[in-house]
């Protein structure tokens, strides 16, 4: 007899496997959030097929995401860790398939004086589980799921990293913006104080109005060497994000960087379908996640059921080498083997309770994202709605305060007032410029914002 003639039999076999699935059948859970997200249209770019190269204009920070997406390490982990399910998914797929082996093999003993020798050569099957109830089928679904759950998972990741290193990016220039405007401020102080103590000599004003303006010149050196300090420590965050070190041609620059727009403003029509959610990376992998959960309870179902397996052999077998294989020497050998489950203190049962309590789970994980990601949409949304009016009247005030200061020095001067209004104008003016520069970094962020939570790429 022919090898093939046991080994084509067997692979028969598997057209009859996973006549059954007793997975349930998956649907998708109803939206928990409201049918919309309520927004208004920030400007001329859609959000369908979000690029995250659309969004980022300014040159120098597209340049720096693209040099963090080709070395940090969070993202190449995330990428090995596709590699590693794919693996996995592999080898859970291959136990559908018979595994064909071929064996060679000699055997010698000796009994009452007489040697005796057998060797064999022959293709086999060892151990292979027919699928009648879909047991393989649904543990190979499963990981197939837990597969697209990493991959999904992998573009989340790249979705937060553009944005952390857009934010640490603007940060940076942040900081850069206040540490000027602290120098300038302490050149400014500087200037009065050293006027201040030539007048105290001519005896136009008092030693308090010295010891007021040394005050604020001391209070603005700190401020300088506090912004500095920062300045290193957003530098260095940057590096982190960006896994290497970013040169400086790529840093923002020194001066007004964040004031200058360095992001596209998304469009997000009024009345956004909550459906647009679904595109989010992480609802993707906790959907996948969802789905896989089912496939582990039809598995857990046919546990129950019996099991059949194969093992069969086919080829030579003769107590002479030269002889292996001539006429008469073939051999063959089939073990069909069922398992029937009969006692097993329950562990079965417990098996399957918990693969429908981690599917219940997964249900919950699910919901809980899409309702986690609405309210991020609908937070970035309630913010951007009042962000345009905040910066007005932010300008406005730095403005009033910048006229404040001028009017009160020139009554100062002229002998109509103290120096003690002064000190409240430069005071009041410095904190509006350090709340302009804050404002218009939140302005940026929010745009980055709105490109991650409505699933940007």
């Amino acid at each position: 007899m022919r090898p093939l003639a046991i080994v084509t039999p067997l692979i028969c076999f598997t057209l009859l496997a996973g006549c059954a699935n007793l997975a349930p059948d998956y649907a998708r859970p109803h939206m928990p959030v409201p049918a919309t997200i309520d927004g208004k249209s920030v400007s001329a770019q859609t959000v369908e097929g979000l690029d995250w190269q659309r969004v980022v204009t300014e040159d120098r920070l597209r340049k720096t995401v693209e040099l963090a997406l080709a070395n940090n390490r969070d993202l190449r982990i995330a990428a090995l860790n596709i590699e590693k399910a794919r693996a996995q998914y592999q080898i859970q797929d291959a136990a559908l398939y018979p595994a064909i082996n071929a064996t060679v093999g000699g055997s010698s003993s000796r009994y009452e004086g007489a040697i005796n020798r057998k060797y064999s050569a022959g293709l086999g099957i060892t151990s292979y589980e027919l699928d009648f109830f879909g047991r393989l089928s649904n543990l190979s679904e499963s990981a197939l799921q837990s597969f697209l759950t990493t991959e999904a998972t992998q573009r989340s990741v790249r979705t937060s990293l553009i944005a952390e290193v857009t934010s640490a990016w603007l940060t940076l220039a942040a900081t850069q913006d206040l540490l000027k405007l602290a120098q300038e401020t302490l050149e400014s102080r500087t200037k009065t104080l050293e006027l201040t103590r030539k007048q105290l000599a001519l005896g136009g004003v008092s030693r308090l109005a010295v010891a007021q303006a040394q005050a604020t010149t001391e209070a603005a050196r700190g401020d300088v060497a506090n912004y500095t300090s920062l300045v290193e420590q957003a530098r260095n965050a940057l590096n982190l994000l960006a896994g290497t070190v970013v040169p400086d041609d790529l840093r923002p620059a020194a001066t007004n960087s964040v004031g200058q727009s360095a992001l596209a403003l998304l469009e997000v029509p009024a009345g956004l379908s909550s459906e647009q959610l679904l595109q989010r990376p992480d609802i993707v992998a906790a959907e996948h996640s969802l789905i896989a959960s089912h496939a582990d309870i039809g598995a857990a179902r046919a546990a129950f059921f019996p099991s059949i397996t194969l093992t069969g052999s086919a080829g030579s077998a003769s107590s002479s080498l030269n002889q292996l294989f001539d006429a008469g020497t073939r051999a063959w050998a089939f073990a069909p083997t069922l398992t029937l489950p009969i006692f097993n203190a329950g562990a079965l049962r417990a098996s399957l309770s918990v693969a429908e309590t981690s599917r219940d789970i997964q249900v919950a994980t699910y919901e809980k994202t899409v309702q986690t990601a609405f309210r991020e949409v609908a937070d970035a949304l309630a913010e951007r709605s009042t962000l345009n009016e905040r910066m007005e009247a932010q300008k406005a005030e730095v403005d009033a305060y910048a006229t404040s200061l001028r009017l009160s020095t020139e009554r100062y001067r002229s002998g109509a007032d103290s120096y003690l209004n002064v000190l409240d104008s430069q005071r009041s003016l410095y904190t509006a410029q350090k709340s302009l520069i804050s404002l218009q970094l939140s302005e940026q962020t929010n745009r980055m914002t709105l490109f991650k939570v409505l699933g940007g790429e």
